[in-house]
């Protein structure tokens, strides 16, 4: 991401630039972000301390912006309090990936149902467009020698994800069923993306014997077709398979590092 510190006075403004859209956002906006997203992808640690000091280094940030970002990372369960009134990165645990992968069926796939109620020619132009644009990315991916360590096609890739899976319930018409989906998203790509990260090919990365764009391309044919159930059933299928997936490899982690299954959570 491009960026320029336009300082605003009071508001500490900051100009944003990413690709062709620019957006005017505050400086605890910034740092809200930029932590956000390094929590999901497994910058910092599972339980490692968030020191102020450590922040402000590394987000070139004042503390109260920080300390903001922070206490609105703790809303989110991505960050904790602990005794001594500082903030840790929330702990990973098989049974909570499980429970937040199975909330996260119960409201996506509500919101699916009411989206097909609603479904129109601008909703369908925009889910085919999002799929489109996840696969270019997706392929971008896939033909990088670095695919690995390339983390602008990394990013890329997961932010158009994220739109696939969001233009799917765009028409549910339900503002708290689009927020708590992004919530338990937010959640479940705490586990994905580290697990995932590192992996040489991101066609096998979820095992050879798993084609994840093939799932993609399932979800939008049953979601053109307005079939409901086939629907539903194929996404709860896509996102426990996800959740095995990780369930297999902090299991495997945790053998190889001879840790009790307690430690993970």
């Amino acid at each position: 991401m491009r960026k320029s510190a336009e300082l605003d006075g009071g508001n500490e403004g900051l100009r944003v630039q990413a690709g062709e859209d620019v957006q005017d956002i505050s400086l605890s906006e910034h740092v809200y972000r930029h932590l956000r997203r390094d929590i999901l992808n497994g910058v910092f640690a599972p339980g490692q301390a968030l020191k102020l000091e450590l922040l402000k280094q590394h987000y070139g940030s004042s503390f109260s912006p920080i300390r903001e970002a922070l206490n609105r990372l703790r809303s989110e369960r991505l960050v904790i309090n602990t005794a001594s009134r500082g903030f840790n990165v929330a702990t990973l645990s098989v049974e909570e990936m499980w429970d937040a992968c199975e909330a996260r069926i119960l409201i996506d796939c509500e919101a699916l149902r009411r989206s097909l109620l609603n479904a129109d020619d601008a909703w369908e132009a925009q889910l085919v467009a999002a799929f489109h644009t996840l696969t270019l990315a997706a392929q971008r991916l896939a033909a990088a020698e670095d695919a690995a360590t390339n983390t602008a096609l990394q990013e890329t890739l997961e932010a158009r994800h994220w739109g696939f899976h969001q233009a799917l319930i765009a028409a549910c018409k339900s503002s708290w069923l689009m927020e708590l989906s992004g919530q338990l998203y937010a959640q479940t790509e705490r586990y994905r993306r580290p697990v995932r990260a590192g992996r040489a090919a991101y066609r096998t990365a979820y095992g050879p014997e798993r084609n994840v764009d093939d799932e993609h391309r399932q979800l939008l044919d049953a979601a053109l077709t307005r079939n409901a159930d086939l629907l539903v059933q194929t996404l709860t299928q896509h996102y426990r398979k996800t959740a095995q997936f990780i369930e297999e490899v902090l299991t495997a982690e945790s053998l190889n590092k001879a840790m009790p299954r307690s430690a993970l959570g």
